[in-house]
């Protein structure tokens, strides 16, 4: 069967989640907001704790249910991700707080640890590279690895949005699409209509040939 193309599909062929790095990356860092959380806020009073995870579990699942909903509206998909890199914008500024609030040191780029930091976050995105970290880092390494991976969802997340921005220009939304399948569909069934009345005319033609031949041969019979 030969597959669709745009022009002939009502829902779109949504990206597998799972296999987006700022997805993959976005539930690592919840996991590691959790622990954070975990060990170095308060357990009861704080109420940095619940926005913090809230503001991690809302980036990855939006990112989830915007990637979903994408199959059938682009537009849903825009709006749901804008919120999860919102809830991301919103967990960074978290941990920049906890470091400023605490006297510790955000990592810029002359700080001696932050390439070693800043490049091991970009080249590994799931869990199984980060777990074993999670106890072993104070934290002022971990806050600082938690902004930077915020930071790094944002811009992963900017330029995959500029790419569905641009699909959207194109392509429009659900009605457009329906559209375009609903008049293609029509267009074919009115080439095939055409064709089959001209094969039918041609059909109409040879059988008026053959009655003359027989007619002709029938009188040439007759004169024998």
């Amino acid at each position: 069967m030969n597959e669709l193309s745009n022009n002939e599909r009502v829902l779109l062929e949504g990206a597998n989640w799972k296999e987006l790095r700022f997805y993959q990356k976005s539930e690592t860092l919840y996991q590691m907001t959790f622990v954070f959380c975990e060990r170095f806020l308060p357990k009861h009073g704080d109420r940095t704790v619940d926005q913090m995870v809230q503001a991690a579990r809302s980036g990855k699942q939006n990112i989830i249910e915007g990637s979903e909903d994408g199959k059938t509206s682009t537009e849903m998909e825009l709006k749901l991700l804008n919120v999860a890199r919102s809830s991301i914008h919103e967990l960074r500024e978290d941990f920049k707080d906890y470091l400023l609030s605490r006297q510790l040191s955000l990592w810029d780029k002359q700080h001696p640890r932050y390439q070693k930091m800043h490049d091991f976050t970009k080249a590994h995105n799931r869990l199984a590279d980060y777990e074993p970290f999670f106890k072993r880092w104070n934290d002022e390494e971990m806050a600082n690895t938690g902004y930077t991976m915020c930071c790094q969802i944002d811009v992963m997340m900017n330029g995959y949005l500029a790419t569905l921005e641009d699909r959207f220009r194109k392509e429009g939304g659900m009605k457009e699409r329906m559209y375009r399948v609903r008049t293609g569909f029509r267009a074919e069934q009115d080439r095939k209509m055409k064709e089959m009345e001209t094969t039918i005319r041609l059909q109409e033609l040879r059988i008026k040939e053959l009655e003359d031949e027989l007619k002709r041969m029938r009188e040439r019979k007759g004169e024998e």
